[in-house]
């Protein structure tokens, strides 16, 4: 191993080097291994192809050298692996990058030696030196918490239907919309149509041409995270939507990932078909297996989707989101960063051309606004001098549930008594700075 690789010594003959092309097959299985719900004596194969393609196939942002390993030299075994996955987001239209960490393992043989949190300061590193304001992950309950991370931003959630829920055809009726597979020159359209329907989304992930010609030829067929991108289309050929689904079953139930139409489309008109084509596609999936049956649909895109007001009696079972795992290193420089958001914000509001400056206060840090006439000049650091230093008081990690609007702050105010504001203006300002409002991230894997 050439030295340039190691990153660090661990000491007890451990090391963390980036990983190269002669790891490949190693960090499949060892993946497919540490990953498996199964246990490790059965590999999931599919989180192996996942890793199999990350780091052999062309993809748009990623590659062998995002790769971090923890290396047992005295065995020459990989102990531990994570790699970062860049990606772009939007607030409310603003573009920031974001660095994803993902297939973070360890040998059970080796967890507790802190092998996780060293990996992470590097990949918060390279994440950082690439630009990224904000690292996302998904994952456990309360794990990442512990490398500064705060389960602040929503994350799936949506609606489910039953066999009884999808309309029937009439007698002599023929299906009134097409759906089929999506192909390469679909792309334009499909990229097109997200960028403007997510809009309706506070965070949303940028998914340019590039990127969704990944997702529909760029993946093997056996990777874990590859989705059957559809075309949705009248009886004549003309493009009115698309949606995305899974290739398999989750339990009895096909997911519906993605689904958006054309601003001029009904979506009353065109959703029974969709549902009766999930009903087609599940019943197929079922057959590949004996012991699935298809039983139901789901509408897996967040709190707030357009279908679900369309059919809300087809919908009965309400899926409540989880949440990623945000880090945003310099939250001043974030807010900077979105203050035109803000500014419209305070220019509907009752605060309509405020000035003045507001004190958040995380107790061992905090971030000082200072506006004019409806105008954010300055989001700066600021060291509190005591626990009542600040107009609005929020404890630990929990400002980002407020920032990427997962919570609104009087539900923070009302879960964490030491979360308060300690006068009018502050009470007044944060709910119009950051209102709750839905985000729908499709993070890039």
């Amino acid at each position: 191993m050439s030295s340039k690789h190691i990153v660090k010594d661990l000491g007890d003959g451990l090391i963390i080097r980036r990983a190269t092309s002669s790891d490949v097959e190693e960090l499949v299985a060892f993946n497919a291994r540490i990953h498996s719900e199964a246990g490790p004596e059965e590999p999931d194969e599919k989180i192996g192809t996942w890793v199999r393609d990350l780091i052999t196939l062309p993809h748009p942002t990623t590659n062998i050298d995002d790769f971090t390993i923890v290396e047992d030299t005295k065995t020459r075994k990989i102990v531990s692996s994570m790699n970062l996955i860049p990606q772009t987001w939007r607030y409310e239209g603003i573009e920031f990058g974001v660095g994803r960490p993902e297939l973070v393992g360890t040998d059970p043989n080796y967890r507790k030696r802190g092998l996780v949190r060293a990996q992470f300061e590097i990949i918060h590193q390279w994440s950082a030196e690439r630009g990224h304001k904000v690292q996302a992950i998904t994952g456990i309950p309360y794990y990442y918490r512990q490398f500064d991370y705060e389960m602040g931003l929503e994350l799936d959630g949506g609606r489910v239907g039953y066999l009884p829920h999808i309309p029937k055809l009439g007698e002599n009726q023929e299906e009134p919309f097409n759906i089929r597979k999506a192909r390469a020159e679909d792309t334009p359209f499909i990229s097109a149509l997200y960028q403007e329907n997510f809009k309706r989304y506070l965070v949303s992930s940028t998914i340019d041409e590039e990127l969704w010609a990944y997702e529909l030829n760029g993946k093997s067929k056996e990777n874990v995270t590859r989705l059957e991108l559809r075309m949705i289309e009248t009886s004549d050929g003309k493009a009115l939507g698309f949606l995305a689904h899974p290739p398999c079953l989750f339990g009895p139930t096909l997911p519906l990932l993605m689904y958006e139409l054309k601003a001029d489309i009904s979506w009353l008109d065109v959703t029974p078909s969709v549902l009766r084509y999930l009903k087609k596609e599940g019943r197929a999936y079922a057959k590949q297996s004996e012991d699935q049956e298809f039983q139901a649909f789901a509408m897996w895109m967040g709190t707030q989707h357009p279908v679900y007001e369309a059919i809300i009696d087809h919908l009965p079972r309400k899926r409540d989101p989880y949440a990623y795992y945000v880090r945003v290193a310099d939250i001043p420089d974030f807010i900077q960063h979105i203050s035109p958001v803000l500014e419209k914000r305070l220019a509907k509001s009752v605060l309509v051309g405020h000035s003045g400056t507001l004190k958040l206060s995380f107790f061992r840090s905090g971030v000082k606004l200072a506006f004019e006439k409806g105008t954010l000049k300055r989001a700066e650091a600021y060291t509190p001098e005591h626990s009542l230093d600040g107009d609005v008081l929020f404890p630990g990690l929990t400002f980002l549930q407020v920032l990427f609007g997962y919570n609104d702050f009087r539900a923070i105010e009302n879960i964490f008594a030491d979360c308060y504001a300690r006068n009018d203006h502050g009470r007044a300002l944060v709910p119009i700075l950051f209102p709750k409002r839905a985000s729908n991230v499709r993070g890039i894997s």
